[in-house]
C-alpha cells in the first residue's frame, strides 16, 4: 500500500514536473517563433523598398519625369506612415500586435501588386532612335535629311509633328499608380517596426533583447542585399521582353535611354510581402515572462515583489481589459507627456536630421555611381547589393553584440553611437577627392571648335559641320566618333549615310567627326572610362569602411530610444519617432535632393508626345559637390544639436542614480523598522512566558 502511493506520488510529480517544463518552454518557443516570423517580414519589407531605390533611374526613364518626381514616389511611402502610425503604435500596443502585423503585410504586398500594374496597361516604351531595323536592305533612310538653319524654330528645334497616337492618350500620367501603391505600401508596413520591436522587448529577458533587435535589424539589412540583386537582374532584362523582338532594340543597358523590366521584381516582392503574413495569423497575443522573472508559484507578496522589481524596469506588457474610450482619453495626455521629455526631444531632432542624410544619400546613390562612374544601372544595383549592405548589415549585428558582450548603459549607447558616426563622418570627407571627368559630348560639355578642353559653359550643338541637315537639338542619340567624341545625334554628327541595323548600324561621311569627311560613328556614347576605372574601386573600399563603422552605432542607438523614457511609453515613444522621422525625413530628403541633382543636368530628354523628359547626361563635378555635400552639411549639423543632448542625457542618469540610491536606502530602513517591530513582538511574547515558567518554579520549591 505504502509503494502504491509512493509511486502514485513520484508520477504525480513527475507529471507536475514535465507540466512546468512545457509552461516553461512554451514562452520561449512562441518568442522565437515571433523573432523568425518578425525577422522575415523585415525581410520582405525592406526586400521591396530597396528594390523601389534600385529601380529609380528605370522609372525615370520609364515615364520621362525629373528626379524631384522620383523623390515624390519615393516619399509617398512614408505619407502612408504618416496617415496611420501614431494611432496603430498607441492602440496598436493595447491590442493583438501579431495580427495587426499580418494585416500590414497583406496591404504591403497589395500595395506593391498596384506599383507593377502600370506595365499592363501603359503601350510600349518608345525611345529617342534614328537607327531602324531593316531586314534584307541596305538603303537605310539618311541620318541627315536635307534642310537649313532657317527650318528651325527660334529654340533650335524643328518644328514639332504630334507622334501617333497622342491625341487620344489620357492626361492622367501613369506614375500616378505608382504613387498610390507605395502609399499603400507605407500604411501596411506602418505596425511591423513599433509593435514587433516592443513585443520582443517586452518578453525577452533584458540581457538578450538587443541582442534579439540586433538579429532583427541584421535581417532588415540582409532584405536590400536581395532587393539590389534583384533590382540588378531585372535592370538587364528589357522592358518590353517577350513583346518585342530583341534584336530590334538598338540600345545596350549601358545606354541611358535603357530600361529595365522593373516591374517583374514588384511582382516577386509582391508575393514574397504575402507570404510573409501568414506566421503572424498564428501567435499569441502576449506571452507569460520567462525565466527568473516569472515563478511558477508566488504569493501576493512575491508578485508585488516581481512587479516592481528593476528586471522588469523596461518591461510593459499590453493592456488585456482596456476599453477603447479609456484609450483614446489617455491618448492626447500622454503624447504630451512624451513631447515634454528634453532627451527625447533631442534625440529625435538629431535622429530626423541624420536620417535626411541618410534618406537622400541612399536614395540616389545607385544613380551617383551610374553617372560619376559610368556604371550600368545592373552594375551599380549589384555592387550596393554585393558590397555595400553586407557591410551595413554586420556593422547593425556587430553593434549589438558589442553591445551585450560590454553591458552598455544609456550613457554608454550614446557614446558608443556618437563615436562611430564621427569616425564614419570624417572618412567620408575623402569621397570629395574621388571625381572623374564629364564625358566628351560635343555641344554640350566641349564646344566643336575646341574638342581637347573639357567646359561646363553651355555650347551650340549647331555649327558649320552640320548647317546642311535639319536636325533637332531636343533629341538625344547619341553616337561615337571615331575621335573619341561623343555627339548628341548622328545629324548633329553631320552623318549623311548608314549601313546595317539595330546596334550594328554603322554611320559614315561624318563630316564633324573630321576635315576629311568621310570619317565613321557608331551607336552609343562613347566609354571613355580611364580615369574612372582606377578610381572606383578605391570608392568601393572607402563606402565599404563607412558604411561598416557607421553601422555599429546603429543597435545602441535605437536601445537608447527605447530606455531613455518610461516603459509605459515605449510604443508611443518607437510610433512617434517613426512618425517623425518619415514626416520630416522619409518624404521631403528625396524630394529636396532630387530638385538639386537636377540642377546639375547638362542634357534632357524629349517625350514622345512634347515636354521635357527625364535627364540624359548631368555634369559630374557639379552633381558630386551637391550629392555629397548635402549628405555632408546635414551631419555636420546634426553633431552639432546633439552636444546639448549628451549634456542632458548625463543629468538624467545622474538623477535617476541618485533616485535609486535614495529607494534603495528608504526601502532599507523600512525593512529594518518591520524587523525591530517583529523583534518587539517577539520579546513581549516570550516574556509572559517567562513569568509564568517562574511562577511554576516557586511553586515547585515549596
Amino acid at each position: 500500500m505504502e509503494e502504491r502511493l509512493e509511486r502514485g506520488r513520484v508520477q504525480e510529480n513527475g507529471h507536475s514536473d514535465g507540466t512546468a517544463r512545457y509552461a516553461r518552454s512554451a514562452p520561449c518557443t512562441s518568442l522565437r517563433m515571433f523573432l523568425v516570423a518578425l525577422s522575415f517580414a523585415y525581410f520582405a519589407k525592406t526586400l521591396s523598398g530597396s528594390y523601389m531605390k534600385s529601380t529609380i533611374t528605370q522609372l525615370e526613364r520609364r515615364f520621362d519625369i525629373p528626379s524631384y518626381l522620383i523623390g515624390v514616389i519615393d516619399g509617398s511611402f512614408e505619407i502612408g506612415n504618416l496617415l496611420v502610425m501614431a494611432f496603430v503604435s498607441y492602440f496598436g500596443a493595447k491590442l493583438h500586435r501579431p495580427k495587426i502585423i499580418a494585416m500590414g503585410c497583406v496591404l504591403m504586398s497589395i500595395g506593391t501588386f498596384i506599383i507593377a500594374l502600370p506595365h499592363f496597361i501603359i503601350g510600349r516604351y518608345e525611345f529617342e532612335t534614328s537607327v531602324r531595323w531593316v531586314v534584307n536592305s541596305t538603303n537605310n533612310p539618311s541620318p541627315c535629311p536635307a534642310g537649313s538653319p532657317a527650318d528651325r524654330t527660334p529654340d533650335g528645334k524643328l518644328p514639332q509633328v504630334p507622334a501617333a497616337g497622342c491625341e487620344g492618350e489620357s492626361n492622367l500620367s501613369m506614375w500616378i499608380y505608382v504613387f498610390l501603391g507605395n502609399v499603400l505600401r507605407g500604411i501596411g508596413e506602418t505596425p511591423v517596426q513599433p509593435l514587433g520591436i516592443s513585443y520582443i522587448d517586452d518578453f525577452a529577458t533584458e540581457e538578450n533583447a538587443a541582442l534579439y533587435v540586433g538579429c532583427v535589424q541584421t535581417i532588415s539589412v540582409v532584405g536590400p542585399v536581395f532587393g539590389y540583386l534583384l533590382g540588378s537582374l531585372c535592370a538587364k532584362i528589357y522592358v518590353d521582353v517577350g513583346f518585342v523582338k530583341m534584336e530590334t532594340i538598338s540600345i545596350t543597358p549601358a545606354d541611358s535611354r535603357w530600361v529595365g523590366a522593373w516591374w517583374l521584381g514588384y511582382l516577386i516582392a509582391g508575393v514574397i510581402t504575402l507570404l510573409s503574413a501568414i506566421p503572424f495569423w498564428f501567435l499569441p497575443r502576449s506571452l507569460p515572462i520567462s525565466g527568473p522573472r516569472a515563478p511558477e508559484k508566488c504569493t501576493q507578496e512575491q508578485t508585488s515583489f516581481i512587479k516592481d522589481s528593476p528586471l522588469l524596469k523596461h518591461k510593459y506588457p499590453a493592456d488585456e481589459h482596456t476599453s477603447f474610450i479609456e484609450m483614446a482619453k489617455d491618448f492626447i495626455p500622454t503624447v504630451r507627456t512624451l513631447l515634454a521629455h528634453p532627451v527625447f526631444l533631442i534625440y529625435l531632432c538629431v535622429t530626423i536630421i541624420q536620417l535626411n542624410s541618410l534618406i537622400g544619400m541612399v536614395t540616389y546613390k545607385p544613380k551617383y555611381i551610374e553617372q560619376h562612374f559610368r556604371q550600368s544601372a545592373s552594375n551599380a544595383n549589384f555592387l550596393m547589393g554585393m558590397i555595400n549592405i553586407p557591410a551595413v548589415a554586420l556593422g547593425m549585428f556587430s553593434g549589438g553584440l558589442l553591445m551585450k558582450r560590454l553591458k552598455l548603459n544609456i550613457m554608454g549607447a550614446a557614446k558608443f553611437a556618437f563615436g562611430t558616426s564621427l569616425i564614419g563622418y570624417i572618412l567620408s570627407l575623402f569621397f570629395f577627392a574621388m571625381s572623374c571627368e564629364n564625358a566628351k559630348v560635343a555641344g554640350v560639355t566641349l564646344s566643336y571648335d575646341s574638342m581637347d578642353e573639357i567646359s561646363y559653359d553651355k555650347h551650340s550643338v549647331f555649327t558649320a559641320c552640320n548647317s546642311g541637315c535639319a536636325c533637332s537639338s531636343s533629341d538625344w542619340d547619341p553616337v561615337c566618333g571615331e575621335n573619341g567624341i561623343t555627339y548628341v545625334s548622328p545629324c548633329l554628327a553631320g552623318c549623311t549615310t548608314s549601313a546595317g541595323s539595330g546596334k550594328n548600324t554603322v554611320f559614315s561621311n561624318c563630316s564633324c567627326v573630321g576635315v576629311a569627311g568621310n570619317f565613321t560613328a557608331s551607336t552609343g556614347q562613347c566609354p571613355q572610362k580611364d580615369d574612372c576605372n582606377r578610381i572606383f574601386p578605391y570608392f568601393l573600399a572607402l563606402s565599404v569602411i563607412t558604411s561598416f563603422i557607421i553601422s555599429l552605432g546603429g543597435t545602441p542607438g535605437y536601445m537608447l530610444l527605447i530606455r531613455c523614457i518610461k516603459p509605459q511609453l515605449k510604443s508611443l515613444a518607437l510610433g512617434v519617432h517613426a512618425l517623425a522621422t518619415r514626416t520630416l525625413a522619409g518624404i521631403p530628403a528625396p524630394i529636396y535632393f532630387g530638385a538639386i541633382i537636377d540642377t546639375t543636368c547638362l542634357k534632357w530628354g524629349q517625350k514622345r508626345c512634347g515636354g521635357v523628359g527625364a535627364c540624359r547626361i548631368y555634369n559630374t563635378t557639379a552633381y558630386r559637390i551637391a550629392y555629397l555635400g548635402l549628405t555632408l552639411g546635414l551631419r555636420t549639423i546634426s553633431f552639432i544639436v546633439f552636444i546639448p543632448g549628451f549634456i542632458l542625457l548625463s543629468r538624467q542618469v545622474r538623477q535617476e542614480e541618485r533616485s535609486a540610491l535614495h529607494g534603495a536606502l528608504t526601502n532599507g530602513g523600512t525593512e529594518l523598522e518591520a524587523l525591530r517591530k517583529e523583534e518587539f513582538v517577539i520579546c513581549n511574547s516570550d516574556q509572559p512566558q517567562q513569568t509564568s515558567d517562574n511562577s511554576m518554579d516557586r511553586q515547585t520549591r515549596l
